[in-house]
């Protein structure tokens, strides 16, 4: 076995590579638990002593037949979350700080907790005041959620910058390294910094993982101050040797991480079990129960018409603001490709100039890019200014609030394509077309125009491969951040 190790640091950062050479572990997941232990602890006892002054009054106020007061209540169940919310393991190292797990983790001990407080209740016949509870547990989940999302975005800037992050050193082929840190590199957020790259060549492979090649690893980790080591994939190293990679690696200080070549499957679909000494991987198929559908309607509708209601004087000023911008239509219907491949009519407020659709072949071949999907003309010039302010802050797409109602779209999911852009689909991204698509998507969340049209597709497939309910709740949360900062890749 031919072996090679490169370094990926830029100059600026090698300083502090050389910072980092301490044998002692980071003390950041420690820190950045306990910032998440206080703001559960604020966000917990706000919302328990906040209902209760809501419910009840500013007053004290006794339980009924008990000589318990709401504020003795509201403290044990302040106690009772903030324990539930440990025994649930959401504040994990493994679990906090990246994916849905941790949202999922805690709107499950949130919705037990109660359903305990619940049964108590009903068993001892102590008299609670009803509202008092149905008000606090979903407004109490929904603070909790967003005191996680406002750690995690603080957490996400630092990440940016290769701090609190874990420094990983990638182990395997040149191929799989090069793909394994293209895509760490995409999602600095996930805490996976790369720092090294010790690259395996096995022309001619006739033995296993030596001890020089660990002691060469070791000594490099140390060089790199780099606390773990990712095994990249499976061409080179087979299990033998990366068995005797974790085991020549310092317990407790270092880690190994191994990834599994299994594109757009996310966690809620793997189980590991081991059988016979096998660690074997179980991926269950995507599926779509009667209950999750229901449940996605049913959240579309809700969601789609609290929306409209809220939001109808907003409707009434654009409206006004696109009719004084120009001769044509208020409302802009454009033919899309919805589930099962159907046309519908998807709705938007105009921002371009009447007739605009006439010129879209001639922008796109004075662009060179009528032969290529994502029909997107660069400085287009049929928008008009009150069009451009609109899309830049996707206000022009509130009218396809409409057809979530009318059951053609929904809140999340791929975004509607034309049907030009459909022909451009493999058998691979025709699997987009089995959900409705979605007024707001990954893709969008994640660099909206800016990406090139293989990553909005994996996106997307990977948002139809694993969906879940507080995903979409979490893709929601990301798309009123990312209209109120719309930033450069807003088009």
């Amino acid at each position: 076995m031919r072996t090679s190790l490169s370094l990926v640091e830029s100059p600026e950062q090698r300083p502090s590579v050389i910072q980092s050479r301490s044998p002692r572990p980071s003390p950041w997941p420690r820190r950045y638990a306990l910032w998440v232990t206080i703001t559960d602890a604020m966000v917990v006892a706000t919302v328990t002593f906040g209902t209760q002054i809501l419910w009840l009054g500013p007053h004290p106020v006794a339980v009924a037949s008990s000589p318990f007061t709401y504020t003795t209540v509201s403290a044990g169940l302040s106690l009772a979350w903030m324990a539930a919310l440990s025994l649930w393991g959401t504040r994990q190292g493994r679990v906090i700080g990246y994916g849905v797990a941790e949202y999922r983790l805690v709107l499950g001990a949130s919705v037990q907790l109660f359903g305990l407080v619940a049964i108590v209740t009903y068993l001892t016949g102590a008299d609670l005041s009803r509202g008092y509870f149905l008000l606090g547990l979903p407004l109490g989940s929904l603070a909790l959620i967003l005191g996680r999302l406002l750690c995690r975005s603080w957490l996400a800037r630092r990440r940016r910058y290769g701090a609190m992050s874990a420094r990983v050193v990638l182990v395997g082929s040149a191929e799989e390294n090069a793909r394994v840190s293209t895509e760490l590199a995409r999602q600095p957020s996930a805490g996976l910094h790369v720092v090294g790259v010790h690259t395996l060549d096995r022309a001619e492979f006739g033995s296993t993982w030596s001890e020089e090649q660990a002691r060469l690893l070791r000594g490099r980790l140390d060089d790199l101050g780099a606390d773990s080591v990712l095994v990249s994939g499976g061409a080179v190293l087979d299990a033998h040797d990366i068995r005797r990679i974790g085991w020549s690696l310092d317990p407790g200080r270092r880690h190994l991480i191994v990834a599994v070549n299994l594109t757009d499957v996310a966690g809620p679909r793997l189980h590991t079990r081991p059988v016979a000494g096998l660690p074997l991987v179980h991926i269950e198929t995507p599926q779509y129960s009667l209950t999750q559908r229901v449940m996605k309607r049913a959240f579309d509708i809700v969601g789609a018409g609290s929306l409209v209601l809220l939001l109808a004087p907003i409707f009434a000023t654009l409206a006004v603001l696109v009719r004084a911008s120009g001769p044509g239509p208020i409302l802009y219907r454009q033919e899309r490709v919805g589930q099962g491949g159907n046309p519908f009519g998807m709705l938007k407020f105009r921002s371009m100039i009447d007739g605009a659709d006439s010129r879209l072949q001639e922008l796109l071949s004075a662009q060179g890019r009528d032969g290529t999907p994502l029909f997107k003309v660069e400085n287009d010039p049929r928008i008009t200014p009150v069009g451009r302010w609109l899309r830049k802050f996707s206000l022009d797409e509130l009218p396809q609030l409409f057809n979530v109602l009318g059951g053609q779209m929904s809140l999340v999911g791929p975004r509607p394509q034309r049907d030009a852009e459909v022909q451009f689909y493999d058998d691979d991204a025709h699997r987009r077309l089995i959900v409705r698509p979605g007024m707001s998507g990954l893709w969008q969340v994640s660099g909206r125009s800016a990406l090139a049209w293989d990553d909005a597709i994996r996106l997307d497939l990977f948002y139809v491969e694993n969906w879940s309910l507080i995903g979409d709740i979490v893709i929601l949360l990301r798309t009123f951040k990312a209209v109120l900062a719309p930033g450069g890749t807003a088009h």
